[in-house]
């Protein structure tokens, strides 16, 4: 509800301000600073987002070699807590190993870390900016493998909207305004999608339990600028969102509900950034039986509430030739899990709540200086972080008593990190970079306080988990022998210590510390830190374009390995879970200007483990999706788009006992879009 307020409060401070006719509003930041240009960095222009076969943020990100989710499902069908985004085959579990911002503000999830892709409507966006490699130090921790930026749209006066049809009863919908104020603007926008949606689990080792997995989500952004002056503006912005999915069988339903809300003052070298963001989350576990013939309720997250709060200043002064960037920031997030689980006959027999808060406190400086050949830039960062109020509390329902009272002990430390990079000219259409950088990243509440299952296997917690650090270096060449046609190419090597990862102890039937009975072919993990993780590899991409037509694309290759010992000592030399060793992606597009254009964009994903082990594989897959768009009126036009088109089997995911999960099959869609 608070940010509702926000159309209010700008209104009102507008018609205040004293401002003059010639003062114009943009809504931005403050722009890519001098130094970005040396490290390696793509950007998804308005034109591709608004071009999308699927229309679906996580689904655009994979034009980037190298990104990735945990699952390969999308936000339709994979369950939240498989949604953390990473780069570079880092590996990951639930939570983000690169920093996903929104207009400055982070947007990892409070509680765990992963990210509630169906709150970010592509066509709000006006580009995204990914850079690849860690160490962004200015946006604050958590850029182990690079950093995410992205920028709301420019605004657009009149109403726009776009309504499509598609496969399985699905419906996807968008609607935006936008309203000139006091000098200043005003934009609302509302998506909604839902669908019946197809049964996750494969052909072959389906079971009478198993049924499709309908999808519901909305969400409502309001974004308003108002001029305090001739050089400053005041940016607020509200999101409020719902996604509702199941897993496809009874017993599987989640709902995330969210709602973020920030205020920004821009100046001309400066910006002063406040933000609050809410979650809550329900989660319900169902374990199948032999044949996949029964199915019944193991557990249920019945709520998870969660509370993120934050501030960010930076200023930017020149120093003579050098170009300054100094600030600091500060984020604190609190939450916990109330569960039910130990189900018997239906019934839950016992009750769990575990949670905490971190904090984090931090100050950066940033130096570049650039001449007609020469960039060089460096600078530091160093973060106060606390880990505080950890506790689990079990209890058996009939009668209350206590089954486990604990009491984490509160742990903080210091972090030290920084960056530097160079970009040399030696023509004038070739561009030679290089950088070195160190990240760090603070564990999740999730992975220090919540336990969890996923069908017959079962993740322990760990309250002593210790920060994951990285350490990188790059060398690059860029070559933009014209203004149409550009070539990169990026060497990197990365080690990521103390690497967060969910470790194989045992395997069931068998009861295990905390998670409790573990079926026959499940399997018991614990989250723990590995000793490294080190990724070594290259990525390449290109665009061309001539005339209406353009052609952009990449590939990356990764070479990862785990360095592990003791407990996790059978995971040395093994490849991190969930990673592929190629991904490559291509785009054909044609642009025929007034709303007549059409894309095509091939993907390859290599094969990939499953689990830690390396016991299972996912296959390698192909996927084409293609979208097309040609105007009826000046205003209206026609669109028609297709996912995965060859229906290509796309596997997802492999439990414990061998069932087979997929991703999105073909799915076609036909709708409208009005540009106001």
């Amino acid at each position: 509800m608070r940010a509702l307020l926000f159309p209010l409060l700008l209104s009102s401070t507008a018609a205040l301000a004293q401002v003059e006719d010639e003062i114009v509003v943009t809504g931005r930041g403050l722009g890519a600073a001098v130094g970005e240009g040396v490290f390696d960095t793509i950007v998804i222009d308005r034109a591709r987002l608004e071009g999308s076969a699927s229309n679906r943020l996580e689904d655009l990100l994979r034009d980037v070699p190298g990104f990735q989710l945990f699952r390969r499902s999308d936000a339709r069908t994979a369950n939240p807590t498989s949604q953390g985004a990473t780069l570079r085959a880092l590996g990951g579990n639930a939570s983000s190993r690169a920093l996903l911002i929104l207009d400055g503000v982070p947007q990892t999830d409070p509680f765990g870390g992963w990210v509630s892709w169906p709150a970010y409507d592509p066509q709000r966006l006006g580009e995204v900016r990914v850079t690849r490699g860690g160490g962004s130090g200015a946006w604050g921790p958590g850029a182990l493998a690079g950093t995410i930026e992205l920028a709301s749209a420019d605004p657009q006066p009149g109403a726009t909207g776009r309504l499509a049809y598609g496969s399985r009863d699905s419906v996807d919908a968008q609607l935006g305004l936008g309203l000139a104020a006091c000098a200043g603007f005003l934009t609302l926008s509302g998506a909604y999608a839902r669908g019946d949606g197809f049964v996750p689990v494969v052909g072959e080792d389906r079971g009478p339990v198993d049924r499709a997995s309908p999808y519901e989500q909305a969400s409502l952004a309001v974004r308003g600028v108002a001029p305090l002056g001739r050089n400053v503006e005041l940016q607020a912005s509200g999101l409020a969102f719902s996604d509702a999915r199941e897993r496809g069988t009874a017993f599987s339903d989640i709902l995330t509900k969210g709602a973020d809300a920030s205020l920004r003052l821009v100046g001309p070298r400066w910006s002063a950034l406040a933000y609050l963001q809410t979650r809550d989350f329900t989660n319900s576990f169902a374990s199948v039986g032999a044949g996949r013939a029964t199915v019944s309720r193991a557990s249920e997250q019945y709520s998870v509430p969660s509370t993120g709060l934050g501030a960010r200043g930076e200023w930017r002064p020149r120093l003579g030739a050098i170009d300054l960037r100094l600030g600091g920031d500060w984020r604190q997030t609190e939450g916990e899990t109330r569960e039910l689980y130990s189900f018997v006959a239906g019934a839950a027999t016992r009750g769990r709540l575990a949670g905490g808060r971190t904090a984090t406190l931090g100050g950066f400086a940033e130096a570049a200086w650039r001449s007609d050949t020469v960039t060089l830039t460096a600078g530091g960062r160093l973060d106060r972080w606390t880990i505080s109020d950890g506790a689990l509390h079990e209890r058996v329902l009939a009668g209350g008593a206590t089954l486990t009272d604990t009491r984490f002990a509160d742990r903080s430390g210091w972090e030290p990190t920084g960056r530097a990079g160079l970009a040399w000219r030696p023509a004038e259409t070739v561009t030679v970079r290089s950088a070195a950088y160190l990240g760090w990243r603070l564990p999740t509440l999730n992975e220090l306080y919540r336990p969890f299952r996923a069908g017959t296997d079962a993740t322990a917690a760990n309250a002593e988990l210790a920060p994951e650090r990285l350490k990188g270096v790059e060398a690059g060449l860029d070559w933009r022998p014209s203004g149409a046609l550009r070539l990169s190419a990026t060497a990197f090597a990365n080690r990521l210590e103390d690497a967060i990862a969910n470790v194989t102890l045992g395997r069931g039937p068998g009861t295990f510390p905390v998670v409790g009975f573990v079926a026959a072919g499940g399997e018991y993990r614990q989250r723990q830190n590995l000793d490294r993780i080190e990724a070594r590899g290259i990525e390449i991409d290109a665009s061309a374009r001539l005339g209406a037509w353009s052609l952009a694309g990449g590939w990356s290759w990764v070479d990862a390995k785990v360095g592990a010992d003791a407990a996790a000592a059978p995971l040395n030399g093994l490849r991190p879970a969930q990673t592929p060793r190629h991904a490559l992606s291509a785009t054909l597009a044609w642009d025929g200007g007034v709303g007549g254009r059409a894309a095509a964009t091939a993907r390859w994903v290599g094969s990939q483990f499953e689990d830690d082990l390396n016991a299972q594989t996912l296959r390698g897959a192909f996927t084409l999706d293609a979208s097309a768009s040609w105007p009826l009126s000046r205003r209206l036009s026609l669109e028609a788009r297709g996912e995965n088109l060859t229906d290509a089997r796309i596997e997802a995911g492999i439990s414990g006992d061998g069932v087979v999960e997929r991703a999105t099959p073909r799915t076609l869609w036909i709708g409208l879009r009005w540009n106001g």
